[in-house]
């Protein structure tokens, strides 16, 4: 089959176009490369990509022609370009324009194609808001930019489900960590301070906030799962994580058991939207997709401090 990978040099995108190449399917790779982290970590994931035969586009799908890009011949979109995270840099119109009317315009385009591809949609769990615990029937609360126009592309692609203008399902994701991973995230920020004796910035509570932490290759096996469960998945959103909970200390912690070296730490004020718990409940995803995540956080932190050290320590 043909799949199409949105935001595919990025952290989790990289990863489940390379999983979906090894099990055969034929990959187009698309990605805007977008400044808000160093580009030259997606160019270094877009090389990743490009030795196992996965060329990356430099496609924006704000603006750009879609049309010339993306062909009748996609049997699966898995979208995951966005704009990411909480910041305080990032505007309510990059929230807006990047993960909501980027996913309009790709739903404009499928909607003149005879065949459609099924819709993939890559969500997070910061649709539900401060405490993301809830079931995926649950009233979602989101309190950030980031969480609410997420939901809102979530609700517009099962919008055209429910019309049956195409089929397509939302995967709610779960503080992914692993190779690759953001830098302005928590794991890749402390392996980085811890490394090169930097301080890291502990907002204020944080250490305190219940995660669950869920390696990336779980998560791919969760996402790639959809193929071959369409009808189960039609029209329905799951949550994919893990039901183990950690906090931030015990996340810093284990970064330093692994580095053998403690963390300078720099306390900050506290960030508004900060979710203070997550914890996922998966459910459905096991009934369902049969979803069992398995890794540890400490081993799936040894192999994070190792893609850096292999990446950014030479």
């Amino acid at each position: 089959m043909k799949v199409l990978v949105t935001g595919a040099a990025g952290f989790i995108g990289s990863h489940t176009a390379e999983r979906l190449k090894s099990l055969g399917h034929q990959v187009q790779a698309i990605d805007n490369f977008s400044s808000y982290y160093d580009v030259e970590l997606k160019k270094l994931n877009a090389k990743s990509l490009s030795e196992k035969g996965i060329t990356v586009e430099k496609v924006d799908l704000r603006k750009d022609d879609l049309s010339k890009v993306i062909k009748e011949d996609i049997d699966y979109i898995f979208h995951f370009a966005a704009q990411p995270g909480i910041s305080t840099t990032s505007t309510f119109d990059d929230y807006f324009s990047n993960n909501f009317f980027a996913t309009q315009r790709l739903l404009d385009l499928f909607e003149t194609f005879t065949k459609k591809p099924f819709f993939v949609n890559i969500a997070t769990s910061s649709i539900y808001g401060l405490n993301a615990i809830m079931t995926e029937d649950e009233a979602p609360k989101p309190a950030s930019w980031y969480g609410v126009t997420k939901l809102a592309a979530e609700q517009l692609v099962l919008a055209y489900s429910r019309r049956g203008l195409l089929k397509g399902t939302s995967f709610r994701l779960y503080s992914v960590y692993g190779p690759r991973e953001r830098p302005d995230k928590l794991y890749t920020r402390l392996i980085d301070c811890g490394l090169n004796n930097k301080p890291f910035p502990l907002y204020e509570g944080s250490e305190k906030h219940l995660r669950s932490f869920t390696y990336v290759q779980d998560i791919v096996d969760g996402i790639v799962s959809v193929i071959g469960n369409e009808a189960v998945c039609n029209g329905e959103i799951f949550n994919l994580g893990t039901e183990e909970e950690n906090t931030t200390a015990t996340g810093i912690a284990t970064v330093e058991e692994i580095l053998g070296s403690k963390i300078i730490i720099e306390n900050k004020p506290a960030r508004p939207g900060d979710q203070s718990r997550t914890c996922a409940n998966i459910d459905k995803a096991r009934k369902l997709l049969k979803y069992n995540p398995q890794t540890s956080l400490k081993v799936g932190l040894e192999e994070q401090v190792k893609w850096f050290r292999n990446n950014f320590m030479k």
